[in-house]
């Protein structure tokens, strides 16, 4: 039993074919699945991103202050719990951050709900909207939907529809992001559970609105600004799918001090060049990257900072999908800046498809060593399983020789892993004083890899960090203070497949699902002093973390305590609206 859908990266259509799989072998016993069940569930999701889509829309029209947009997504009588007007009982989170709940008017309801009409609930949603001077973003997200055996989707629309009548109930994650009346940042967030309606003018509405929660959290200070125009490190490039920039997405940026002179500068690859920003140490940089003969050279996905030759200035190794990249700097040899590309004599010029790459001494002979992660052309191959894929390319372990070249030593070393990798880092795990390696991977389980002194060997499931998320990052740090390194791994956390996953398992969570564990974000393991680690995550809360791809820890606030940034991104729906 099978059936044959379309499908990109992480979608639900891809879900739905990881669903079959599961019922073939096993997971999903064949009586509680069948080919109506998959016809339903392709239902349901286009229902579903037929409301994401709407909800889009209606967010756009809400930070727009375009009321009469907003005006469409409401009957001319429904039901609503009485809406907040004003902050009440602050108090502080962090130094630098206080929250507040809202303040409803008037008296509530003993179920929370009252009749309302168009015009009065969209009154008191302006006066909500007035306590920010300025809205930056409003986002309305289906967190979970439900709809009755009898709605159905229109069949063959080029975007998900419903059919005129179709309804259901759904809960609802919104955002508004901004600044409130003294100028403060302010980030508002709430949950509602909705009844709503396919319209006859072809939006969902709102036959109820049923407020579950709302509090915001308050900067007392800006601590960033955006400044990348008169720093002079902006420039316009083809968006992914122009020419130029029509393959994978090259991407990345390093720091390093290249010439010599105290001040860290940019080094940033892209699809079309790469970029050498040079600080002038007043504040802003100035693109020497044609001088120092890198603009042109063949790019790659990410760069990576080293001083390979040990020769007291930086170097740069460029991960890439083809051919790998060493860029030997020459100042210390010249006086003057400039990169030279010893790809081919170093030995390190093997064909890949190089997401990533860190730097480590795996033999502790004095030299760096260059690890690289590699994926596979995604669209062109399929991975043979969802989380346990081993058709990627074989990441790559260049062994530094010391005299200006490499060895590639993956296989000798068992670390070639084909498992679609991401990102990896190293570090002393277990301290033994040997660097160990803990490798992302996207489509298989993430690896702990030991070092046994001339070999690595993968002990995940035995440390208690085996993850089969689908895995985009890695960093190491101690969040706790007790000296010990804990792990953040960053992963895919999907607002389609929790739909569809919440419907089919209500009663499991990701630590006993892995198909909900493919959905459901970042992980954060605590070293535990025994060289194995334990997930903190549900403890520590607050890592669904969207679409996860990087980030690290750092201390933003200067308390001492270590704090973690990860950026994310993607787009998880088939519509390219769902994120």
């Amino acid at each position: 039993m099978s059936f044959t859908v379309s499908y990109s990266h992480c979608t639900l259509r891809a879900l739905l074919i990881v669903l079959t799989f599961t019922v073939l072998v096993g997971i999903i016993p064949d009586k509680a699945w069948s080919q109506d069940s998959s016809s339903r569930l392709e239902v349901i999701e286009d229902l579903s991103e037929s409301l994401a889509n709407d909800l889009l829309q209606l967010s756009i029209a809400t930070r727009d202050g375009d009321f009469q947009m907003t005006a469409q997504y409401f009957p001319a009588s429904f039901t609503a719990s009485p809406f907040p007007f004003r902050p009440t009982s602050v108090k502080t989170q962090v130094k630098w951050i206080r929250s507040h709940a809202w303040e409803t008017e008037g008296a509530i309801p003993s179920n929370g709900l009252g009749k309302t009409t168009n015009a009065e609930f969209l009154k008191n949603w302006k006066v909500f909207l007035e306590h920010f001077s300025e809205i930056e973003d409003v986002r309305f997200k289906v967190k979970e939907a439900n709809f009755d055996e009898k709605a159905k989707a229109v069949v063959g629309a080029e975007q998900p529809t419903a059919v005129v009548g179709a309804s259901g109930r759904s809960r609802i994650a919104f955002y508004v992001i901004g600044r409130d009346i003294n100028g403060k940042r302010e980030w508002a967030r709430g949950t509602l559970n909705a009844n709503v309606r396919f319209d006859a003018n072809k939006h969902w509405q709102f036959d109820s609105f049923e407020l579950l929660s709302l509090d915001s959290m308050v900067a007392e200070t800006d601590l960033f600004s955006e400044v990348a125009v008169p720093a002079g490190v902006s420039s316009s490039l083809p968006a992914y799918g122009e020419p130029d920039n029509s393959g994978f997405v090259w991407h990345g940026a390093a720091a390093g001090d290249f010439d010599n002179d105290g001040w860290i500068d940019l080094f940033v690859t892209s699809g079309a060049r790469n970029f050498l920003y040079l600080n002038d140490r007043k504040g802003a940089f100035r693109d020497a990257s044609e001088e120092a003969g890198v603009k042109i050279i063949a790019t790659g996905t990410a760069p990576l900072v080293l001083d390979f030759d040990n020769d007291g200035d930086e170097d740069v190794f460029i991960s890439s999908v083809g051919e790998q990249i060493l860029l030997e700097n020459t100042f210390k040899q010249t006086g003057k800046l400039g990169f030279a590309d010893i790809s081919v004599e170093s030995g390190v010029n093997k064909g890949s498809i190089g997401f990533s790459a860190v730097a480590g001494d795996v033999n502790n002979d004095g030299f760096l060593d260059i690890y690289v992660t590699s994926y596979n052309r995604y669209g062109q191959i399929t991975p043979d399983s969802w989380f346990r894929a081993t058709n990627g390319t074989p990441n790559l372990l260049f062994i530094n020789r010391g005299d200006g070249t490499f060895l590639e030593k993956a296989a000798e070393w068992g670390v070639d892993d084909r498992r679609w990798s991401y990102a990896a880092e190293f570090a002393d795990i277990n301290n033994d004083g040997k660097i160990d390696l803990y490798v992302a991977n996207d489509f298989g389980e993430k690896a702990m890899f030991i070092n046994q002194g001339n070999r690595f060997v993968d002990e995940a499931k035995e440390r208690g960090v085996l993850d089969p998320a689908n895995g985009m990052g890695v960093s190491f740090g101690d969040y706790n203070n007790d000296g010990l390194l804990d792990l953040h791994a960053t992963n895919m956390s999907s607002t389609a497949g929790n739909r569809i996953l919440t419907r089919l398992f209500p009663n499991s969570s990701a630590k006993d699902n892995v198909l909900k564990k493919l959905a459901a974000g970042n992980n954060l393991y605590e070293n535990t002093g025994d060289g194995k680690f334990k997930d903190v995550t549900a403890e520590v809360g607050g890592f669904s973390g969207g679409w996860a791809w990087g980030g690290g820890f750092i201390d933003l606030d200067n308390d001492g305590w270590e704090d973690i940034y990860t950026p994310n991104g993607f787009i998880s729906g088939k519509s390219m609206k769902d994120t």
